[in-house]
């Protein structure tokens, strides 16, 4: 009986791994990051209730949402249950009996952790996950670290304005941000408002935050790039390394070109 109740809980640790598996893919595919959707899907799965500034992302969308109240009632549900049925079931055991149950269950955790944790079966499980969810949901595949080229140090970053720094009270044009490979996507100003693709002649104030497109090294020295000569001095110093970046890649372009 009590083999046969560790073999339940294991099963319902393998299905709740699906889940969660599951909803990753499905908050990744609206746009989350794999990174923040592993977490809100852990979290609300459990019932950990964690804040952060991405559950404000699931909460204000409402594909997200249905997802992340889907998982708290399967979670609820599901493994909490198991586990009290283990419990019961392990209590009334005699002693001598209870021996081989906690190697088979300390076993097949590490087991279904060490499967869980394999990046090939993580890559394999995510696309047939994907090709499912696509085939068979309305979900819209957003793949934005696809569609931005997110590496080779080239991320999207927020950049929060305070009060002394460089960009402050400026209109976009006059930063010149563009020469330095950095694209401002959006501005979330201090009193709730978001400006998507801000025109030339904005400005940014403190308080507001910032969402550029670039080159890692160049957003953080942006951030502390402070107002006045020193702050001119780097943005001459960062336009200059972008121009090499860019002369680089034109050489490429005209070797690739040539063969």
């Amino acid at each position: 009986m009590a083999m046969r109740t560790v073999m339940y809980f294991l099963t319902a640790v393998a299905l709740s791994m699906v889940v969660t598996r599951t909803a990753t893919v499905a908050l990744t595919m609206t746009g989350l990051s794999r990174q923040a959707a592993r977490f809100q899907a852990r979290s609300a799965f459990s019932g950990a209730g964690f804040t952060t500034g991405e559950a404000e992302w699931v909460v204000n969308h409402p594909v997200r949402r249905r997802i992340v109240m889907l998982l708290i009632l399967l979670g609820g549900a599901g493994l909490v249950t198991s586990l009290a049925t283990l419990v019961v079931s392990l209590s009334r055991l005699e002693q001598g009996a209870a021996g081989a149950v906690p190697v088979a269950l300390v076993g097949g955790v590490a087991a279904l952790w060490a499967i869980g944790g394999s990046r090939v079966v993580d890559r394999w499980v995510s696309r047939l996950i994907e090709w499912l969810l696509d085939r068979f949901t309305e979900l819209e595949v957003r793949d934005y670290e696809h569609l931005l080229h997110l590496s080779d140090d080239w991320k999207v970053g927020e950049l929060h304005i305070e009060e002394g720094d460089w960009i402050v009270g400026v209109p976009l044009e006059d930063l010149d941000l563009p020469e330095e490979g950095v694209v401002v996507l959006g501005v979330q100003r201090a009193d709730g408002r978001y400006v998507g693709a801000p025109r030339p002649s904005t400005r940014l104030h403190p308080g507001d935050t910032v969402l550029l497109y670039g080159q890692d090294r160049t957003i953080d020295e942006l951030d502390r790039r402070q107002a006045g000569a020193s702050g001119d001095d780097a943005h001459d110093a960062s336009q200059a390394r972008h121009d090499t970046l860019v002369e680089e890649q034109q050489q490429g372009e005209r070797a690739a070109g040539e063969t």
